[in-house]
Protein backbone atom coordinates (compact mmCIF):
# COMPACT_ATOMS: atom_id res chain seq x y z
CA UNK A 1 0.00 0.00 0.00
CA UNK A 2 1.87 3.58 -1.01
CA UNK A 3 0.59 6.77 0.95
CA UNK A 4 2.55 10.07 -0.05
CA UNK A 5 3.56 13.17 1.42
CA UNK A 6 3.85 16.91 -0.01
CA UNK A 7 6.45 19.17 -1.36
CA UNK A 8 4.73 22.72 -1.31
CA UNK A 9 7.47 25.05 -3.39
CA UNK A 10 6.04 28.44 -3.01
CA UNK A 11 7.31 32.20 -3.18
CA UNK A 12 5.01 34.44 -1.02
CA UNK A 13 5.91 38.04 -1.56
CA UNK A 14 7.45 39.02 1.60
CA UNK A 15 10.62 41.19 1.60
CA UNK A 16 12.46 38.82 2.66
CA UNK A 17 11.40 36.54 -0.07
CA UNK A 18 11.42 39.09 -2.72
CA UNK A 19 15.44 39.81 -1.63
CA UNK A 20 16.11 35.76 -1.69
CA UNK A 21 13.93 35.61 -5.17
CA UNK A 22 16.29 38.45 -6.36
CA UNK A 23 19.89 36.84 -5.14
CA UNK A 24 19.32 33.65 -5.81
CA UNK A 25 17.45 34.10 -9.07
CA UNK A 26 15.19 30.74 -8.28
CA UNK A 27 11.19 31.53 -8.99
CA UNK A 28 10.57 29.59 -5.47
CA UNK A 29 12.43 30.28 -2.35
CA UNK A 30 9.93 28.63 0.47
CA UNK A 31 9.33 24.85 1.11
CA UNK A 32 6.63 23.01 2.92
CA UNK A 33 5.75 19.53 3.84
CA UNK A 34 2.22 18.12 4.28
CA UNK A 35 1.10 14.65 4.94
CA UNK A 36 -2.12 15.12 2.60
CA UNK A 37 -3.19 16.45 -0.54
CA UNK A 38 -5.79 19.19 0.99
CA UNK A 39 -2.90 20.93 2.18
CA UNK A 40 -4.76 21.61 5.80
CA UNK A 41 -1.42 20.61 7.87
CA UNK A 42 1.50 22.55 6.11
CA UNK A 43 4.65 22.53 8.24
CA UNK A 44 7.95 24.14 7.48
CA UNK A 45 10.24 26.46 9.62
CA UNK A 46 9.07 30.17 8.83
CA UNK A 47 8.12 32.94 10.75
CA UNK A 48 6.32 32.77 14.01
CA UNK A 49 4.25 36.27 13.83
CA UNK A 50 3.06 37.44 10.10
CA UNK A 51 4.79 40.62 10.69
CA UNK A 52 7.98 40.30 11.81
CA UNK A 53 10.45 38.01 9.91
CA UNK A 54 12.44 37.05 13.13
CA UNK A 55 11.67 34.99 15.58
CA UNK A 56 10.90 32.15 13.06
CA UNK A 57 10.92 28.18 14.33
CA UNK A 58 9.03 25.26 13.62
CA UNK A 59 5.42 26.19 12.15
CA UNK A 60 2.46 25.25 11.18
CA UNK A 61 1.22 27.05 7.83
CA UNK A 62 -2.22 27.37 7.10
CA UNK A 63 -3.21 28.66 4.12
CA UNK A 64 -5.22 31.87 4.17
CA UNK A 65 -4.26 32.72 7.15
CA UNK A 66 -0.72 34.31 8.75
CA UNK A 67 2.12 34.87 6.32
CA UNK A 68 -0.01 32.91 3.73
CA UNK A 69 -2.75 34.63 4.35
CA UNK A 70 -1.00 38.04 3.50
CA UNK A 71 -0.89 37.22 -0.18
CA UNK A 72 -3.55 36.81 -2.72
CA UNK A 73 -1.25 35.34 -4.91
CA UNK A 74 1.17 32.96 -4.04
CA UNK A 75 2.97 31.28 -6.98
CA UNK A 76 3.60 27.43 -6.13
CA UNK A 77 4.51 24.02 -7.47
CA UNK A 78 3.58 21.13 -5.49
CA UNK A 79 4.58 17.77 -5.81
CA UNK A 80 4.09 14.42 -4.15
CA UNK A 81 6.62 11.53 -3.39
CA UNK A 82 5.31 7.95 -2.80
CA UNK A 83 6.11 6.51 0.80
CA UNK A 84 5.42 3.39 2.29
CA UNK A 85 3.30 3.35 5.54
CA UNK A 86 6.44 3.23 7.85
CA UNK A 87 7.65 5.80 6.53
CA UNK A 88 4.21 7.84 6.46
CA UNK A 89 4.45 6.81 10.19
CA UNK A 90 7.66 8.04 10.99
CA UNK A 91 7.14 11.53 9.43
CA UNK A 92 4.15 11.95 11.57
CA UNK A 93 6.25 10.71 14.46
CA UNK A 94 9.41 13.77 13.26
CA UNK A 95 6.62 16.10 12.71
CA UNK A 96 5.17 15.69 15.83
CA UNK A 97 8.41 15.64 17.55
CA UNK A 98 9.02 19.23 16.26
CA UNK A 99 5.69 20.25 17.38
CA UNK A 100 5.91 19.16 20.66
CA UNK A 101 9.86 20.89 21.27
CA UNK A 102 9.01 24.15 19.12
CA UNK A 103 10.67 26.24 21.55
CA UNK A 104 14.32 24.22 21.12
CA UNK A 105 14.19 25.37 17.54
CA UNK A 106 15.23 28.32 15.75
CA UNK A 107 15.81 29.22 12.20
CA UNK A 108 19.00 28.86 11.22
CA UNK A 109 19.77 32.81 10.20
CA UNK A 110 23.71 32.15 10.04
CA UNK A 111 22.82 28.62 8.03
CA UNK A 112 21.72 30.64 4.71
CA UNK A 113 24.38 32.26 4.29
CA UNK A 114 26.00 28.73 4.31
CA UNK A 115 23.60 27.28 2.13
CA UNK A 116 24.03 30.00 -0.30
CA UNK A 117 27.86 29.49 -0.76
CA UNK A 118 27.68 26.09 -0.85
CA UNK A 119 29.16 25.44 2.74
CA UNK A 120 28.47 22.47 4.57
CA UNK A 121 27.81 23.64 8.59
CA UNK A 122 24.72 21.35 10.27
CA UNK A 123 23.86 23.26 13.52
CA UNK A 124 21.42 20.56 15.45
CA UNK A 125 18.61 22.46 16.36
CA UNK A 126 18.34 25.21 14.02
CA UNK A 127 16.85 24.77 10.42
CA UNK A 128 15.82 26.67 7.16
CA UNK A 129 12.48 25.88 5.50
CA UNK A 130 14.95 23.66 3.09
CA UNK A 131 17.37 22.00 5.19
CA UNK A 132 14.55 21.13 7.49
CA UNK A 133 12.21 19.11 4.84
CA UNK A 134 15.86 17.34 3.73
CA UNK A 135 16.59 16.17 7.13
CA UNK A 136 12.69 15.02 7.25
CA UNK A 137 12.98 13.28 4.57
CA UNK A 138 16.22 11.61 5.23
CA UNK A 139 15.10 10.67 8.70
CA UNK A 140 11.89 8.81 7.13
CA UNK A 141 14.29 6.65 5.13
CA UNK A 142 14.42 8.78 1.53
CA UNK A 143 17.77 9.19 0.58
CA UNK A 144 19.17 12.43 -0.15
CA UNK A 145 21.80 13.47 -3.25
CA UNK A 146 24.00 15.87 -1.08
CA UNK A 147 23.95 16.50 3.12
CA UNK A 148 20.24 17.81 4.14
CA UNK A 149 22.40 21.19 5.04
CA UNK A 150 22.95 21.87 1.93
CA UNK A 151 19.21 21.99 0.70
CA UNK A 152 17.56 25.02 -1.25
CA UNK A 153 14.13 25.32 -1.98
CA UNK A 154 14.98 24.94 -5.24
CA UNK A 155 16.39 21.73 -5.37
CA UNK A 156 13.11 19.63 -4.34
CA UNK A 157 11.94 20.82 -7.90
CA UNK A 158 14.25 17.76 -9.32
CA UNK A 159 14.12 15.55 -6.16
CA UNK A 160 14.22 12.20 -7.08
CA UNK A 161 10.86 10.54 -7.15
CA UNK A 162 8.49 13.21 -6.58
CA UNK A 163 5.95 14.03 -9.72
CA UNK A 164 4.86 17.58 -9.53
CA UNK A 165 1.05 17.49 -9.57
CA UNK A 166 0.56 21.50 -9.58
CA UNK A 167 1.94 24.63 -10.94
CA UNK A 168 -0.60 27.82 -10.05
CA UNK A 169 -1.14 29.84 -7.68
CA UNK A 170 -1.26 28.08 -3.74
CA UNK A 171 -5.04 29.52 -2.58
CA UNK A 172 -6.79 28.51 -6.08
CA UNK A 173 -5.18 24.97 -5.27
CA UNK A 174 -6.19 24.89 -1.84
CA UNK A 175 -9.61 26.17 -2.35
CA UNK A 176 -10.64 24.09 -5.31
CA UNK A 177 -9.26 20.99 -2.81
CA UNK A 178 -10.87 22.00 0.10
CA UNK A 179 -14.29 21.99 -2.04
CA UNK A 180 -13.84 18.71 -3.57
CA UNK A 181 -14.79 15.45 -2.32
CA UNK A 182 -12.03 14.00 0.04
CA UNK A 183 -9.91 11.83 -2.23
CA UNK A 184 -9.89 8.09 -2.02
CA UNK A 185 -7.09 6.13 -0.47
CA UNK A 186 -4.27 5.66 -2.61
CA UNK A 187 -5.59 8.08 -5.40
CA UNK A 188 -4.54 11.95 -6.14
CA UNK A 189 -7.23 14.73 -6.07
CA UNK A 190 -6.38 16.07 -8.97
Amino acid sequence: MEDYIYLIIAQTGTRPARFFRFITKKPYNHVSLSGDVTLSEMYSFCRTYRRFPLPATFNKETVGQGTLGKFGFIPCEIYRIPVTPGQKSEYNRIIRHFANNRSVYSYNLLGLLAVYFNIEWNRRKSFVCSQFVAYTMEKIGIPLEKPACLYKPDDFRNFPGASLIYSGELNSFYYDVQSAPPPKRNQIAR
